[in-house]
């Protein structure tokens, strides 16, 4: 398997065709794909924090990842998204996880658990929201 570039095109058809409980990102910085031949096993999608708090320039967020189940694809991702990221020169890489999600890929590509983030909903009552997501707790994964 390699992993090559992908335009965000084709990453976000990719995700709303297969991601198990999110639509495709807004926008990105890079998008990767794993490709086992001809076919695309998985993508990750990086782009800037979703959090206006991290957004210090230097940290970026790898908003999506999303395979066909292809064994080690995700890890594979996130190594090559850390790797890619550092090259550009960003400094940190973050991402998310459901609470309930083990984190197994990430820890196989040497993250680590930075925090755990109370779920919450983007509704307020100056800028009415849609959830169209899961609003549960979740864990914050760094990876430097």
């Amino acid at each position: 398997m390699k992993v090559r570039p992908i335009t965000f095109r084709a990453a976000c058809a990719f995700v709303d065709a297969v991601h198990r409980h999110h639509k495709h990102p807004q926008g990105h910085k890079f998008s990767l794909a794993l490709m086992d031949g001809a076919r695309l096993c998985g993508v990750v999608i990086v782009g800037r924090p979703v959090s206006r708090h991290l957004d210090d320039g230097v940290t970026c967020e790898v908003t999506r990842l999303c395979t066909d189940g292809t064994p080690n694809a995700p890890s594979k991702l996130y190594a090559a998204a850390r790797r890619v990221a550092g090259a550009m020169g960003y400094e940190r890489v973050i991402t998310y996880t459901l609470a309930s999600e083990p984190g197994t890929s990430l820890v196989a590509a040497g993250w680590t658990r930075s925090t755990y983030v109370k779920g919450q909903t983007w509704n307020r009552p100056k800028r009415a929201r849609t959830d169209k997501h899961p609003t549960g707790d979740k864990v914050r994964w760094e990876s430097k």
